[in-house]
């Protein structure tokens, strides 16, 4: 049948109008999306200091690998504050730790429980920094939960990270027996407690393996704490457990060991906080 011209040119209006109504929706959602996206500019102003303490032979080792968490934090926009041995001295660490929204350190662990007793809070569950400007990689002097404590005051909602530490997740000095699950437990709800009470939020430990993921999420997710934590590219899942701290009234911890007895991953804090939360977004 043939067309008539003004069925064309009702057809063409209609068409016209359907595609106007998708343009206007289809830019809709791409504004409503690039809100929903963590931009730079949202990171823009958010403090990261991240610490390298002597750690021997290693140092250079650690060195390498908080270059590129440096490098991650930087490219979300973020401040950058980097403080490495033989240069890591307390004087150096704890005026840039003021207002920071996270922290990030690797080197030695000095915890409890430990063959290394008795307990008390200047050198234990804190970081182990230079004992001098400008000396070896093996200087350590530690600078325990007390310091932390009293002397530090982070930012609101902020996020620590432990990296290749002994005791932090749990897990004992390499070559040394493998501790108990209670004595696991006590050391990720010691060596948080100073952290959380400086005003940190949620502290993480990794023992192993790179912290890459949990930078990138906390820039880019909306996942709570304990998300990004069984998110990681090594969680297993498979023998994972909570419980809840005795040293910070409102604090929950998560551990992940990957195999039996070997407490190498933790989190313990607010694990419902947010990457957005944590953003200030």
């Amino acid at each position: 049948m043939p067309v008539h011209a003004n069925g064309a040119q009702r057809a063409s209006s209609h068409r016209s109008r359907r595609l106007t109504v998708f343009v206007l929706m289809a830019a809709l959602a791409v504004s409503l999306g690039a809100m929903a996206t963590p931009q730079e500019t949202r990171a823009a102003g958010i403090k990261v200091v991240v610490v390298v303490g002597p750690a021997g032979s290693a140092t250079a080792e650690y060195r390498s690998s908080a270059r590129t968490y440096a490098s991650i934090a930087r490219s979300y926009g973020a401040s950058v504050t980097e403080i490495y041995s033989p240069y890591a001295t307390w004087a150096r660490v704890r005026p840039a730790l003021q207002g920071a929204k996270l922290l990030i350190y690797l080197g030695h662990g000095n915890g409890w429980p430990s063959p290394y007793g008795p307990f008390q809070r200047y050198t234990k569950d804190g970081l182990g920094l230079n004992a001098t400007y400008g000396g070896s990689n093996s200087n350590t002097k530690y600078y325990g939960e007390y310091y932390i404590d009293n002397y530090v005051q982070m930012a609101p909602n902020a996020v620590v990270i432990l990296n290749r530490l002994c005791y932090a997740s749990g897990n004992s000095e390499w070559g040394s027996a493998d501790p108990t699950k209670s004595t696991a437990i006590k050391r990720v709800d010691n060596f948080g407690a100073g952290f959380l009470r400086a005003g940190a939020k949620v502290v993480f430990a990794e023992a192993i393996n790179s912290v890459s993921y949990q930078v990138r999420a906390l820039f880019t997710s909306r996942m709570s704490m304990n998300s990004i934590f069984m998110a990681h590219p090594s969680a297993s899942s498979a023998r994972d457990f909570y419980f809840t701290s005795t040293r910070t009234t409102w604090a929950r911890a998560h551990m992940d060991p990957p195999r039996t007895s070997k407490y190498w991953r933790s989190v313990i804090g607010n694990l419902g906080l947010s990457a957005s939360q944590w953003r200030g977004s």
